[in-house]
């Protein structure tokens, strides 16, 4: 057999080429356009572009009682600063379509009901000073021979259920929010409903009855969506209240929010954080939501290929309005985001650049094509 070095130039160049396509890089890029084609093939087109701003008056059933600050940047379209989970997310949808359905499908209708994949709700709420829009989508549900519902079920994954003893308190507002739609939707009184908890570990899970409770879905979650609402309204930064520490450990928005390892904190939910790395497509993501906006310094030289499409916005000295649109040496201060002017600093003088807020941005020159947007070096 021919080692490596024994073969022809030809098939040399060949393996080359083929380790230099085996990336991670280039797989996320090739998942990415296979979701891509698959919501095409599906019929859903609109899930490739980026998610439009709700009003503030709508909420989905599936952020219910979730972090008011984590909310807030996802329906804005803030930049994640982490990718996807799509592996848990892949896992999740495998499940409810494998494994729940067919379970509901097969081991517990009878001859008089059926499972439905999904319902569509979309009502109205009102609340002392606003008319709350709940819609979204159910998961499967159980329904009679005429299609009504009789069962709605919310199917979640967990890396284990071994001490999960009740549901949690979203997942039962998801479903209230599932009950209180589909009973105005059928015209009937849906008051009970189906936590199911499937192990990602173990395929092990957990099934929790839940009834529908006026008080819970009064005093909790329409009290959570006028909140919401309001916060929206006054285009104001919620507070960040996750339901348990941890959950911060797993957002997206650390930085931006003040729980990561930067000195940022409570940042608004427009603009990439200068000093941030933020991985690729995420980056894309946001561009492609946020057309008025620029890449930092920091992702130009990380990202070079994206420059002459999406252009960068330069550091700006405060003291010798100089620009600088590249990565700079922030050993002096420590702190990526705060780099020391190189000008100034041959002067004897210390000080940090300042990057423009997007407002800033906004009222700049188009994207790339200004002096200050060329590739940085």
């Amino acid at each position: 057999m021919k080692t490596e070095q024994e073969l022809k130039p030809d098939s040399r160049i060949q393996i080359q080429r083929l380790r230099d396509a085996l990336s991670p890089e280039h797989f996320r890029e090739w998942y990415r356009e296979r979701q891509y084609r698959q919501n095409i093939e599906n019929g859903t087109p609109y899930f490739n572009g980026p998610a439009s701003v709700p009003d503030p008056e709508r909420h989905s059933p599936s952020r219910l009682l979730k972090c008011h600050r984590k909310v807030f940047y996802q329906q804005y379209n803030a930049p994640e600063e982490t990718p996807d989970p799509d592996g848990i997310f892949w896992f999740g949808t495998k499940f409810e379509e494998d494994i729940a359905f067919p379970f509901l499908e097969r081991a517990i209708t009878d001859s008089d009901t059926y499972v439905q994949n999904s319902v569509w709700i979309d009502f109205r709420v009102e609340t002392e000073g606003d008319e709350l829009q709940i819609k979204g989508e159910t998961d499967p549900l159980i329904v009679d021979a005429d299609a009504v519902p009789v069962l709605p079920t919310e199917i979640k994954t967990k890396s284990s259920v071994e001490h999960t003893t009740s549901p949690n308190r979203s997942h039962r507002a998801q479903l209230h929010a599932y009950m209180a739609g589909l009973s105005e939707k059928y015209d009937i009184e849906m008051t009970e409903g189906i936590v199911m908890y499937g192990s990602r570990e173990t395929m092990d899970v957990e099934i929790f009855h839940v009834e529908f409770d006026p008080k819970f879905w009064e005093d909790v979650v329409l009290e959570w969506a006028t909140a919401h609402t309001q916060y929206r309204l006054a285009d104001e930064l919620p507070p960040a209240e996750p339901e348990r520490e941890w959950e911060c450990k797993f957002c997206p928005f650390q930085e931006r929010c003040g729980q990561g390892e930067s000195d940022y904190s409570d940042v608004t939910q427009y603009g990439l954080l200068p000093g941030c790395d933020y991985p690729r497509l995420k980056v894309l993501d946001y561009l492609e939501a946020h057309d008025d906006d620029r890449l930092t310094p920091t992702l130009a030289k990380k990202y070079p290929d994206l420059v002459d499409q999406y252009g960068v916005v330069p550091w700006r000295c405060p003291k010798c309005a100089s620009s600088f649109n590249r990565n700079l040496d922030t050993s002096a201060v420590g702190d990526d985001s705060k780099p020391l002017c190189p000008n100034c600093a041959e002067e004897d003088h210390l000080v940090e650049l300042r990057f423009p807020s997007l407002e800033d941005r906004q009222r700049s020159t188009v994207a790339g094509k200004s002096s200050d947007g060329d590739e940085p070096t």
